[in-house]
């Protein structure tokens, strides 16, 4: 599997991300960084997220895509598109629910002229573990299945915050 990267575009407050190759957890910093400056943006718009070129989606980043779809709802109420022709991935997606807080298609009308590699940032240790709690805190909310699948993990990760 080639290595994740994400790619990223903005014009007139309409964001495209590209996620491209296996993308884990490592990304999870800077991700949600991005996230969080997106939706300061005071033109914000939309959001179009391209999963065309990707080989591999963990559930940290799967639990982030979720909570980028949960915050445009709740402070844009809009509701991003995802561009999936990869018939795994869909299928992936549709398990976890995202068929409630994206609009899903497989084709796609958006043009990727000035889309730029984010960059990773690195974070501590307690960061990234936080920031996984909260990802699939967000896809446990979408469905009981997905709580069920998660839960464990979530209960497993926060008691580790107490070892400390």
């Amino acid at each position: 599997m080639q290595p994740g990267k994400i790619l990223v575009a903005e014009h007139q407050g309409a964001y495209m991300i590209k996620l491209v190759g296996d993308v884990r957890v490592t990304w999870c910093a800077s991700f949600d960084d991005y996230l969080q400056a997106m939706f300061s943006d005071q033109q914000f718009s939309s959001i179009f997220v391209d999963l065309s070129d990707v080989e591999g989606i963990d559930s940290t980043t799967l639990g982030l895509l979720a909570k980028l779809a949960i915050e445009a709802d709740r402070h844009y109420h809009h509701q991003p598109t995802i561009y999936s022709p990869q018939p795994s991935i869909s299928l992936l997606l549709d398990s976890m629910g995202f068929d409630a807080v994206f609009t899903i298609t497989q084709h796609q009308d958006q043009l990727w002229n000035n889309a730029e590699k984010l960059a990773q940032c690195s974070s501590s240790d307690e960061e990234a573990r936080d920031k996984v709690i909260e990802a699939h805190k967000v896809l446990m909310s979408l469905n009981d299945d997905n709580r069920l699948k998660f839960e464990e993990l979530v209960s497993t990760l926060e008691a580790s915050v107490t070892d400390y």
